[in-house]
């Protein structure tokens, strides 16, 4: 079955009233799960992975994967009006999102999330239906050292989150290198730096870290400087609540950033949507015209990390169909779900279960569209909520962010973690420190130390693995480059000096 017959039986399977149905319901479930905190659609599925049972395996996968792709839709919200991250791929969305909503662009901001969805979704499901196996085969041969040099990639992007200083951000980089390594070692089952506490025996959860670091630092930056009557401005009109058309222009070369960066780390089994949404902003900081307004509230910096992230979706489904490899915690549900249906993820996929890979393919097209005209309306609406004054907005923050905590796990202790949290981002702001460093080294420091660890087992201790991979070496010579691009400039000024 060619590419063309394949989705044209795809579409016959997805516009069946009862699918369309289901696609819908996945969609709205995931945009909730994506705007609250602490629930993620890795978890949502799981629990709703039991009313499938009764389903065909075309209808469960397609209400289950509307989940998955709803859930990157709906992360944007709280990342934008309450600098509030839900998943670690929303972090990046804060540093531009948040400022643009304190300067009246809030509307805006969420409308460039959802174009920049809807675009690089769309562009995901068409070289997932395109270039699915081919990719697949070459994404196999990333190993640990590969892996390991993509994530010391995503982390000298610290350069470019670290603001005027980069020994601040480097600072802070290795702090939140130090957090992930808080709880039991992977390898060796040994305790590291849990002070005798058997609640840090599991770690730290990302989202106590995250939301204590952003959303309560601002808090307290709030109540610091006796903001409590402030409004923050959110214009009249439809018209004034959407981007315009400068910021759509600003956009262009984001929107394709974001695709193709988002779909191609999207691949990589274990990569995930996290590096990829730090990695396009990167991107997009570096050929920026005005890098140096990145962390301001320029719609580039929304629309970059958004779209990776969503394209990251019809990337992370590739070799989940096409290899039966699954590259995280969500893809990972979801394949258990098709064994349990009976169908088998692989080569043969296409041929022997046409149903649900075209189904599934087909729906990705639909539910797209479904989401975009979901939010887009819901922009208005979001916008409101910074019409709530913030002697009321700002109790609805931290208990919103209190049950979320509590939530993850049903201890007391990560609501402390919280608290502390907040007030290490509170201090860390007032002594202009970054605090995304922090958040991009506790992200990517536990898949970096898994990579390098099994690098050496590879090579029996031999740290010549890493640069005798052509892969591997060519990343890390990027990651040294990009380390040391902001010294040029020093650099010249001593020898000028000299000369």
């Amino acid at each position: 079955m060619d590419i063309l017959n394949g989705l044209a039986h795809g579409f016959s399977i997805a516009l069946l009233p009862h699918n369309l149905m289901w696609s819908l319901v996945g969609c709205f479930l995931g945009t909730i799960v994506g705007i609250l905190p602490g629930l993620g659609p890795a978890a949502t599925i799981a629990m709703l992975l039991p009313m499938t049972y009764n389903m065909s395996p075309a209808s469960g996968i397609i209400m289950l994967a509307g989940i998955y792709y709803g859930a990157k839709y709906g992360g944007s919200t709280t990342s934008i009006l309450l600098n509030m991250p839900g998943e670690s791929s929303s972090v990046v969305t804060c540093l531009d999102g948040y400022q643009m909503a304190r300067r009246g662009r809030a509307g805006a901001a969420l409308g460039i999330a959802a174009i920049a969805s809807f675009i690089a979704g769309s562009v995901g499901i068409v070289l997932l239906s395109l270039v699915a196996p081919p990719i697949a085969a070459f994404a196999l041969t990333f190993s640990s050292p590969e892996y390991f040099a993509l994530m010391a990639l995503g982390l000298a992007l610290v350069v470019l989150l670290g603001g005027d200083s980069l020994v601040k951000g480097l600072i802070a980089l290795f702090v939140g290198l130090w957090l992930t390594s808080i709880g039991t070692d992977l390898f060796t089952s040994q305790s590291r730096f849990t002070f005798g506490q058997s609640s840090l025996l599991s770690g730290l959860d990302f989202m106590v870290v995250a939301i204590g670091v952003f959303a309560i630092t601002e808090v307290m930056n709030s109540i610091k400087e006796k903001e409590e009557t402030q409004v923050l401005p959110v214009p009249k009109g439809l018209r004034n609540l959407l981007p315009n058309r400068e910021e759509l222009k600003a956009c262009r070369f984001a929107f394709a950033n974001g695709s193709i960066v988002g779909f191609i780390i999207g691949i990589l089994p274990g990569a995930g949507s996290s590096i990829a949404s730090f990695i396009s902003y990167g991107i997009e900081r570096a050929f920026s015209k005005h890098p140096e307004k990145f962390g301001t509230g320029v719609p580039e910096g929304v629309a970059a990390p958004e779209g990776a992230n969503n394209a990251d979706t019809g990337g992370a489904l590739v070799p989940l169909l096409t290899l039966g490899i699954p590259g995280g915690g969500t893809t990972a549900i979801l394949l258990s779900a098709l064994v349990l249906w009976g169908v088998k993820p692989g080569p043969l996929m296409m041929t022997e279960s046409p149903d649900v890979f075209w189904g599934l393919v087909a729906s990705l097209y639909i539910g797209n569209v479904m989401l975009l005209v979901l939010n887009l309306p819901m922009v208005p609406l979001f916008a409101q909520i910074l019409r709530i004054p913030v002697y009321i907005l700002h109790p609805l923050i931290l208990g919103v962010t209190v049950v979320g905590a509590y939530s993850v796990s049903g201890r007391l202790f990560d609501v402390m973690l919280l608290a502390g949290f907040g007030v290490l981002g509170f201090a860390m702001s007032r002594l202009k420190f970054p605090v995304a460093p922090l958040v991009l080294g506790f992200v990517l420091g536990d898949a970096m130390e898994r990579a390098l660890r099994q690098s050496l087992m590879m090579s029996q201790g031999d740290l010549s693995i890493l640069v005798s991979r052509p892969i591997s070496a060519t990343m890390l010579i990027c990651a040294i480059v990009i380390l040391f691009l902001p010294l040029l400039p020093r650099f010249r000024a001593l020898k000028q000096a000299a000369g």
